[in-house]
């Protein structure tokens, strides 16, 4: 190996050298024996973001129209307590939450497929920590989603 190719594996990172070396990586959701597009398979970050973002809002809009009745720090404790009851009730009985739908998205259980409620409120708890949903698997799944045992599949 001459120095261009060793500074180039160690600019592009440590995966490319990985690869480079032979390690197949597959794409995300091999490992869980999802499809690698369409229907069935790993949810992008993007429209995972879109969906948190409109179930954020409508949890807002629930907090500040009928309970804080003005924007505060109470508006958003309301609105994360809201949030954890919609995450819990919406996605431990039909598998998504509003924002989910409509961005095409389903939450389900590796093993059997159905979220039970205890897998909903564990992973609704762990979101609502914010720190487990950033920290994600080669399978595009957050901590949040592991523990639970739980992914977030396209519709």
């Amino acid at each position: 190996m001459d120095n261009r190719q060793a500074l180039g594996s160690w600019l592009s990172g440590p995966r490319a050298a990985a690869e480079d070396a032979g390690v197949d990586f597959g794409y995300r959701g091999q490992q869980l024996g999802l499809p690698e597009q369409g229907p069935g398979s790993v949810a992008r970050p993007g429209r995972r973001l879109g969906a948190l973002a409109v179930d954020w809002a409508l949890c807002m809009l629930i907090a500040y129209g009928l309970i804080t009745d003005g924007y505060g720090q109470a508006t958003g404790n309301w609105a994360l307590l809201i949030f954890f009851a919609l995450g819990v009730l919406t996605v431990g009985t039909l598998g998504f939450t509003p924002g989910k739908r409509l961005f095409g998205l389903r939450v389900v259980a590796v093993s059997s497929g159905t979220v039970v409620p205890w897998r909903a409120a564990l992973r609704t708890v762990l979101l609502c920590l914010a720190i487990p949903a950033m920290v994600w698997d080669r399978d595009g799944r957050g901590l949040h989603d592991r523990l639970a045992g739980t992914v977030e599949v396209r519709v």
